[in-house]
């Protein structure tokens, strides 16, 4: 009995002190929202400096790659030798290298195959039921050698799952380099099947394949200052924190296949036809897409398989990550953009299915996303960025995989266009998060996921004034924001332990950006300083605390109560506006004063009986006998004597132009009460309606509360009379309860459906097709 007294008061002190370390002044109704994240964050040191930049002794590690893969088309399966040279700079001699093995996440030994809760329901289809009954063993990577690249010699090695640790024969110390080879082959694994983000897609109608290469080669784990190795295991969430380098890749393919993946392919005099390389001339001037393979190209080679083989040589420099795309089903259109003043080559890869909407839109929608993103944060460096249609939405250096594809007679719905462009600006803007500003995936999601899907926004609205944004406006995470507690937990959670996945890593940390940037700082300072985190942090590796420091450095606005609320915390926003009072100064003029007594007065002395009696005809004593009537029954208090406006006109000659003014009764007084429903702090954004029918919106900063983080009161002066009240007019503050922002409160008519629709599966057509329907009625 004892020891489990000991164990509840040791649980309840821990659940205490992790709430110390999260409320300055627990208990009371100010001091905690708004005070400084201190213990909250990294100290900062000689690495990352309090300001968010590197500091004067920042560094990282570098990793080179030259990789030799072969394609077996009739087998599906990747043969590959790699050379790696590891640089350390680092000030630790390292006893060991860590490399990741992302393709055994297939593995059935590997722990996400087994570590997420299941259930049977009603209705199962066959990608649940294959996923149980099929153990994929051949799945995974096969590690054939592991050797020093000098002199032969083989290095010992040992593989925990999705990681694989090299043991070197002596520390590699500060300064050094080591070069080592690494030859493996794997089964490509059926992504539409089997899941995962790459693969291939087999198409039966034709009997082609469609190669999606990624996370295809062992890579160099991140080893960093503020965590050492980033060894966390892939379970298929979680993305990936990668080292930058120099790649040198010669893919070996079908000879009918095309190839594009990150980087520039140094010999494509050599793969392509003759016509085909003087297509890729022309489109390194053109202003318009450019078919580089064009349709009837892929058609053809889809009808036969060629036995011969091409090598395609690509390079890239100082990238994390190479991924790339092979198959004879494609078309490749190519065009240049100019990227403030610098060629980039904006292109697309897609199969006949996606051939109406990517001919139309995906390549311009990739020069659109560079511009764009470059305005906002840093001028895009590399030399090309690709769109693959794969029917999926993964992202890598220079070329990401998306979705889109029409119906069989060409026609698509708007959501399958709006979806495609959406996904097309998300993944190619993976270029600038974390490609470049290279955040660490597996542990914060958002830090990629919820910055690009905000980028992502500002791209969207600046392609259509009237495009439908589903993440970034604040109404949109309403819904998120009002589920039970037990079903949120912080942005600042690790990828693996979030519930709702979308909504937390990637809306509303977008959302959040947004509201700073349009109604905490404004414009002007969050894009400077926003600018700033991308231009500091380009090519290393940031964390939560360089962002959050950075944005407050470079604005000079106070910001930890918003990263405390809307990053470390749960509670949702609804401010409430309880009461409207409304007071004018005593005018002194008795012919207004005396009339509102009057007034006031009578109001005062009705009363139910009184009322009553009067209607039911009683005859009063006084009306029956009117000898008891005297002086006070016909007595006007209220009246206006010679002597009282005397005395005004007086009072009145003594004043200042200010003062007559509050006299005459030209300044009104409203008393606005507001409590902190929700909890979580935010600026009170004040519609006002005045009796002549015009409007005005004021806004007052979040630190009204900081006195009371429950309810507050505040009074304004208006000069002219208010009729009405609204809080949060634009709806930008992500409210979740606007029933109670209004005075006086009116009733929003609400409608509900009676039945529940299936949710359709991403970039399927949704709504209907109304092209399809205008094209049948011809």
């Amino acid at each position: 009995m004892m020891k489990q007294i000991f164990c509840t008061a040791a649980v309840l002190f821990l659940a205490l002190l992790a709430k110390a370390q999260h409320d300055n002044n627990p208990g009371s109704n100010h001091g905690n929202k708004f005070e400084q994240l201190g213990t909250m964050m990294h100290d900062p040191n000689m690495y990352r400096s309090a300001s968010g930049a590197p500091g004067p002794k920042y560094w990282q590690q570098r990793a080179d790659y030259d990789i030799n893969v072969e394609l077996d088309d009739a087998n599906q399966k990747l043969t590959g030798s790699e050379t790696v040279t590891y640089y350390n700079n680092s000030p630790d001699p390292l006893t060991y290298l860590w490399l990741q093995l992302d393709e055994n996440e297939h593995n059935p030994k590997s722990d996400n195959n087994s570590f997420d809760g299941s259930s049977m329901s009603d209705r199962m289809n066959m990608r649940s039921l294959s996923n149980l009954l099929t153990k994929h063993d051949e799945l995974g990577v096969n590690i054939v050698k592991v050797a020093d690249a000098g002199n032969g010699k083989e290095l010992p090695y040992t593989i925990n799952q999705t990681m694989m640790r090299i043991d070197l024969p002596k520390a590699l110390m500060p300064g050094e380099k080591i070069r080592f080879k690494v030859d493996w082959w794997y089964n490509i694994s059926d992504r539409m099947t089997v899941g995962g983000r790459g693969g291939y897609e087999y198409f039966p109608e034709d009997g082609n394949y469609l190669y999606t290469i990624t996370q295809w080669y062992p890579r160099m784990a991140v080893y960093s200052d503020f965590q050492g190795w980033q060894n966390k295991q892939f379970t298929g969430r979680g993305e990936f924190a990668l080292t930058f380098g120099n790649f040198n890749v010669k893919m070996t393919v079908p000879a009918d296949h095309v190839v594009g993946g990150t980087g520039l392919c140094q010999n494509y005099k050599e793969v392509l036809s003759p016509a085909q390389y003087q297509r890729w001339q022309q489109a390194q001037s053109a202003k318009e897409p450019i078919e580089v393979v064009t349709l009837d190209e892929a058609k053809s080679a889809m009808k036969g398989k060629a036995s011969a083989k091409k090598t395609w040589v690509y390079k890239a420099e100082n990238v994390r990550d190479f991924a790339w795309v092979s198959s004879r089903r494609l078309v490749w259109d190519a065009m240049a953009t100019n990227i403030e003043g610098k060629k980039v080559m904006a292109m697309s890869y897609y199969g006949q299915e996606a051939y109406p909407l990517y001919r139309k839109y995906s390549t311009k929608v990739v020069a659109h996303t560079l511009k764009v993103y470059s305005k906002h944060t840093i001028a895009y460096p590399y030399p090309s960025a690709i769109s693959v249609e794969a029917a999926n939405g993964m992202e890598y250096p220079m070329i990401c995989f998306n979705y889109g594809r029409a119906e069989k007679d060409g026609t698509y719905s708007e959501s399958t266009k709006y979806g495609m462009i959406g996904v097309i600006i998300h993944e190619v803007g993976h270029n600038f998060f974390p490609m470049i500003v290279n955040s660490d995936e597996r542990q914060w999601t958002w830090m990629d996921e919820g910055l690009n899907t905000f980028c992502q926004f500002l791209a969207e609205q600046e392609w259509d004034n009237n495009y439908p944004s589903r993440r970034g406006p604040a109404d949109k995470i309403v819904d998120y924001m009002k589920l039970p507690k037990d079903q949120l937990e912080p942005i600042m959670t690790n990828s693996e332990n979030i519930v709702n996945f979308g909504p937390n890593a990637y809306a509303k940390p977008a959302t959040a950006l947004n509201i700073l940037r349009e109604t905490v700082m404004g414009r002007e300072l969050f894009d400077f300083a926003f600018k700033e985190y991308a231009r500091r942090w380009a090519f290393k590796h940031p964390t939560p605390e360089d962002l959050f420091r950075t944005m407050e450095d470079a604005s000079a606005v106070d910001l930890d109560w918003f990263w405390r609320g809307w990053f470390y915390g749960t509670d949702p926003v609804d401010i409430s506006l309880d009461d409207v009072k409304w007071f004018r100064v005593d005018s002194k003029n008795p012919e207004v004063e005396n009339k509102f007594d009057k007034a006031a007065a009578e109001k005062d002395a009705e009363h139910i009986s009184k009322t009553r009696n009067r209607a039911a005809g009683i005859k009063f004593a006084v009306e029956q006998d009117t000898s008891l009537l005297d002086f006070y029954n016909k007595w006007d208090r209220y009246a206006v004597s010679p002597s009282d406006k005397e005395a005004y006109n007086k009072m009145l000659s003594t004043l200042t132009p200010e003062e007559r003014k509050l006299y005459e009764g030209k300044v009104n007084f409203y008393e606005l009460s507001f409590s902190n429903v929700g909890g979580l702090v935010m600026p009170i954004i004040i519609e006002w309606t005045y009796a002549d029918g015009t409007k005005e919106v004021e806004r007052i900063s979040a630190y009204i509360w900081r006195k009371n983080e429950q309810k507050v009161t505040k009074v304004f002066a208006k000069d002219k009379e208010v009729v009405a009240v609204q809080l949060d007019p634009y709806r930008e503050t992500a409210d979740i309860d606007e029933a109670n922002n209004a005075w006086p409160r009116h009733a929003e008519p609400s409608r509900f459906e009676l039945f529940k629709m299936n949710r359709a599966a991403r970039g399927a057509s949704t709504g209907g097709n109304p092209m399809q329907k205008a094209r049948a009625s011809k």
